[in-house]
Formats: C-alpha cells, sequence, structure tokens
C-alpha cells in the first residue's frame, strides 16, 4: 500500500477550551479596559474609586483565566492513526507507535467515555504498548478521544485492511 490512509480523531475537549478561553480572555480584557477608562482623568469618591479598581482586577483576572484555557488547549495533541508504506502508525504529540504492518493481524475498539484501539498480532493475542503518559506501565490499547465514532475506525481499518478480531466463543459453525 502506498497512499496513505489516515483518521484524525476528533478532539472536543480542545475545541471546548479554546473557545472558552478566547470568550473569556475577550471578555476580561474588555471588563478591565472599560472599567480602567473609568478611572482615568475623572476624580470620584474613594468608595466609587474602589468599586472600579475592584473591576479592573476582576477584568484581569478573567483575562488571566482565558489565556490559560487558551494555552491549555494549545498544548492538547490529537491521536492520528495511518497506515502507509507497510507500516501501522499512531502519533498523538510526540508519543509514536510504529509498527510494521505485517505484524498486525486484527483490531478491536474498546468503547466507553474515552475510546481506544487494540491490535493483535498475527496469533491473535493483544499487543502490550508503553503507555502515552510516559509511567512505566504498558497497555493493551492505544486512547482515542471521546468523540471519536467506533464506525469511522471500523470503516478506517477495513479501508486499511486490517480485519476486526472475532470475540465470538464459537468457532463460527
Amino acid at each position: 500500500m502506498s497512499e496513505i490512509v489516515r483518521l484524525t480523531c476528533p478532539m472536543g475537549r480542545k475545541r471546548a477550551e479554546l473557545w472558552s478561553g478566547a470568550v473569556l480572555a475577550l471578555a476580561g480584557a474588555g471588563g478591565a479596559a472599560a472599567a480602567f477608562a473609568g478611572l482615568v482623568g475623572v476624580p470620584e469618591q474613594a468608595a466609587q474609586g474602589a468599586l472600579r479598581w475592584g473591576a479592573v482586577a476582576l477584568g484581569t483576572a478573567v483575562l488571566v483565566a482565558g489565556l490559560a484555557l487558551l494555552a491549555d488547549g494549545l498544548r492538547l495533541r490529537v491521536p492520528v492513526l495511518e497506515v502507509e508504506d507497510g507500516e501501522f502508525r499512531y502519533t498523538r504529540g510526540r508519543y509514536i507507535v510504529r509498527i510494521p504492518f505485517a505484524d498486525v493481524g486484527s483490531y478491536y475498539v474498546l468503547r466507553g467515555r474515552t475510546r481506544s484501539l487494540g491490535l493483535c498480532d498475527v496469533t491473535g493475542r493483544p499487543r502490550q504498548f508503553p503507555s502515552v503518559q510516559g509511567r512505566r506501565a504498558s497497555r493493551p490499547y492505544l486512547p482515542l478521544t471521546g468523540l471519536t465514532s467506533p464506525d469511522k475506525v471500523d470503516a478506517f481499518m477495513s479501508t486499511a485492511g486490517i480485519p476486526p478480531r472475532d470475540r465470538s466463543l464459537t468457532s463460527g459453525r
């Protein structure tokens, strides 16, 4: 197979953090600027000045929270599955798993809050992968995202030519 077959998992959390961070940053900047503009050049009573400085501080805090959400949203990495030139590849940021295509026998999708992809070798045993988080533990699956449709994973794997794992207890008679 010389062409690239690719599946990019959707990341709802990334989108939510980016959009909410942008909204918070804009609201905080606007609120702080409006409150600060009310302070400049107008002599006021001490109580009103303190209220305006409180509004500036609140706007600044909302701005910082929005920027923190934006930074965290930009830091999140989306999992990508690829099959190219006889190699199966899973990429999530700097974490990359490369397996020769001939060593992949079948696959299964773990359903749940966060979907995961399990790969089996040609004898049917689940493969072990190092942890995505860099911990010492190994796992028999590759984490996808919660918005990843199992049907899309099935379509990707059938396009790549990897059969699903038969989970039935009977021999198929």
